[in-house]
């Protein structure tokens, strides 16, 4: 019974030792100064629009796939380009029924 009990349980490493499942992953910065590449293009998207569509290009293609930390700037960017989208379309609207 005691050998049984005992196989119920997972030894859980602490991160001392040198060799890691994750091999580092998440120990390394994320690119563009730290923030990654989703959270730089919600940034620079204020100024310039097109790095939201860059980075739901990004989102969609599952980029995020090779750091998931990189996932919460992507889909921030893409909810970016999506609010972007509906405004610039609503105002286009209004611009050409009210020169009518």
């Amino acid at each position: 019974e005691a050998d049984l009990e005992e196989k119920k349980y997972i030894l859980i490493r602490d991160g001392d030792e040198e060799e890691n499942e994750l091999g580092g992953l998440f120990y390394k910065p994320l690119p563009c100064f730290g923030f990654g590449i989703g959270w730089l293009s919600f940034l620079v998207g204020f100024v310039f629009p097109f790095a939201w569509y860059f980075a739901t290009f990004l989102y969609l293609t599952n980029y995020y796939r090779r750091d998931p930390r990189e996932r919460s700037g992507l889909a921030a960017s893409a909810i970016a380009a999506l609010i972007f989208s509906v405004a610039l379309v609503i105002t286009v609207l209004v611009l050409v029924f009210s020169c009518r």
